[in-house]
């Protein structure tokens, strides 16, 4: 499994200015619902009760928040970098500039765990990230995101 099988080019977002963390799961539950005609209180309401458990916020400027849901049939991305970062309650309590945002579906346990994982590794490549935040093309950004060049 790439990011390309669930990460298309018109979903990367760049230089979102949001306030705080509440906010930026709103704009994502509203962005993620538009692209899957799904109901933005749901998808947000998922994605609360996720962070609820833990946050997401992996370290490194970099969150990865996902939630599973029976309405989502096969795994969905969206990609936003934010300026300037913002509070996440991330595990180095580091601000949060690189968003990932997965949807998965409810019923398959192994490949939503797969998609994570290969966002998780890509995002792991300080050089990449790096990269990522000079970037100022979505294409060019989708483009390094998803072929490392």
């Amino acid at each position: 499994m790439t990011i390309t099988d669930f990460l298309a080019p018109q979903h990367v977002v760049l230089d979102v200015r949001l306030p705080d963390k509440r906010r930026l799961l709103e704009d994502l539950a509203r962005r993620a619902a538009a692209t899957l005609a799904l109901d933005a209180g749901l998808v947000r309401g998922a994605l609360e009760a996720r962070e609820a458990l833990g946050s997401t916020g992996v370290g490194g400027g970099i969150a990865l928040p996902h939630a599973r849901l029976a309405q989502v049939r096969r795994p969905s991305g969206l990609m936003l970098r934010l300026r300037p970062g913002i509070a996440y309650e991330a595990i180095d309590e580091k601000p949060v500039d690189l968003v990932f945002l997965l949807l998965i579906p409810a019923e398959t346990p192994s490949e939503p765990l797969n998609a994570l994982a290969c966002v998780a590794r890509r995002l792991r490549d300080p050089g990449l990230v790096a990269a990522l935040r000079q970037i100022r093309d979505p294409a060019a950004f989708y483009a390094r995101l998803t072929d490392g060049r």
